[in-house]
């Protein structure tokens, strides 16, 4: 596994990305060589680097088609129709460029054949990369050991994510008793007494790594046979990190208190902090002279279609408990909470207005929350601000739930582009599995990766209420 921007990726996955990059390059300097010859293998070098900005904006706009989520499976038809689009949004993109900055010019004829060739390319190369997942070729095979609830997260996150990299090789539960009704029936369930011969299981059934994560630790804990394992060269990991490095969340009703104080991460130096607040000052300034005669075009537009005031101000709970009202642009009616009080927004809420439903969408209507960033309220990157009257609810049924206040809200978080929108307890738990992630792991790069994320989601839409 390789850590980037605090996650981790199979080392597959990250071949295959780099190799697709190989592929679209190598596609559009043979399109090169057939319509110019040989010639065209001798020319400076900024026509290498042309090159290169073909690759990169192909590659982009494959991400921001979800042309990179391996989660997705997709069939000949489906992946060709969003591969043309992808490149015919890269045509679009070069064209501009290619008007902004003549010398990025490269023949059109040379584009054209390219196309072609990498479509083919990529398609072939995509099928036998699906081959290689649904075969499970380079897993790394691992033993899931103890039969807890975290046990059965891990076993179905491996069976879900296909490209996640792992195969479970066989599962050792505390007991037979233990043994499971959702248990896949071609991984063994072998129980041993104080499960005395890990190494040798390990070595049969080719384990490089072992998963703990047991009920009870203190009178079922195999320290000896772990040890040996360990020396061997067996990676020995505990569930709840293991599953953190798998899913990119935390799992808050499984986790240990001591976990959460020994395990790295929550780092909040001062350094830290200065330069984060640096970068939000100097991102309000950019998108405040960049947006700021669209929103007012959007404030006129919100006037226009209903009566009321343009901002809808409401107290939210920030930084270490302390309350602050957010702004936003109206996206209701009027006093939309009169009849029915504080409640979450649902799917298709009929109090929504037509230019409020296209806000959302967009998220035209967080803008407005720059002011709060500018003022240091919020950040731009942080867990999602909560009403207080929600926050008492949820900090009675939800462990850890006051930990989300430890860093500034933000406008976007690592929650809201991995889970959307939550409108029940069972959702604002999932979401803080994904914000604990985030304090936990919280870094410049991590903030980029949301930010780009952040824009995949506005252009398409996704968990819109």
């Amino acid at each position: 596994m390789l850590r980037l921007f605090r996650q981790y990726y199979p080392i597959r996955n990250i071949f295959f990305v780099i190799g697709e990059g190989v592929a679209i390059y190598s596609s559009v300097l043979l399109a090169a060589v057939l319509l110019q010859g040989e010639q065209a293998l001798h020319q400076d070098q900024w026509f290498y680097l042309k090159l290169f900005m073909i690759t990169c904006v192909c590659q982009i706009s494959l991400y921001y088609n979800d042309l990179y989520d391996l989660k997705e499976k997709a069939n000949f038809k489906d992946l060709s129709l969003r591969l043309l689009q992808s490149l015919g949004v890269s045509a679009i993109v070069l064209a501009f460029l290619n008007l902004a900055f003549p010398e990025t010019i490269v023949a059109s004829g040379i584009f054209m054949v390219g196309v072609a060739i990498v479509v083919l390319t990529i398609v072939s190369w995509r099928f036998c990369y699906s081959f290689v997942l649904s075969r499970g070729l380079f897993n790394q095979r691992i033993m899931l050991l103890g039969s807890g609830g975290l046990t059965k997260k891990i076993r179905a996150e491996v069976k879900t994510r296909e490209d996640c990299g792992y195969t479970v090789a066989l599962e050792v539960p505390e007991c037979i008793d233990d043994m499971d009704l959702e248990q896949p029936p071609g991984v063994p369930l072998i129980c041993r007494n104080q499960f005395e011969g890990l190494a040798d299981l390990s070595r049969r059934f080719e384990v490089q790594k072992i998963v703990v994560s047991f009920r009870e630790k203190r009178s079922l804990f195999p320290t000896q046979e772990l040890l040996r394992c360990r020396v061997e060269g067996i990676d020995v990991m505990e569930g709840n990190s293991f599953y953190e490095m798998l899913t990119g969340k935390l799992i808050v009703e499984l986790i240990n208190p001591s976990w959460l104080i020994f395990s790295r991460g929550f780092e909040k130096s001062k350094v830290r902090r200065v330069f984060k607040r640096a970068v939000d000052l100097l991102l309000v300034l950019l998108f405040g002279l960049l947006l700021g005669p669209f929103l007012i075009f959007m404030a006129i537009l919100i006037k226009l279609e209903s009566a009321g005031p343009v901002f809808f101000t409401q107290d939210r709970v920030g930084e270490r408990g302390r309350n602050y009202m957010v702004f936003k642009f109206r996206s209701m009616v009027q006093d939309a909470e009169k009849l029915s009080g504080p409640v979450w927004a649902q799917e298709n809420d009929p109090r929504v207005t037509r230019v409020g439903r296209i806000m959302r969408r967009l998220r035209i209507d967080e803008l407005p929350q720059l002011w709060n960033v500018f003022k240091g309220e919020m950040s731009f990157v942080g867990p999602r601000p909560e009403r207080d009257v929600f926050v008492q609810q949820l900090e009675k049924v939800v462990p850890y739930y006051r930990e989300r206040f430890t860093v500034k809200p933000g406008i976007t978080g690592w929650a809201q582009v991995n889970y959307g929108y939550g409108a029940s307890v069972a959702d604002a738990i999932e979401k803080l599995n994904y914000d604990l992630f985030y304090i936990k792991n919280m870094s410049f790069m991590m903030d980029l990766l949301v930010l780009l994320r952040t824009v995949r989601i506005v252009l398409f839409g996704h968990g819109v209420r």
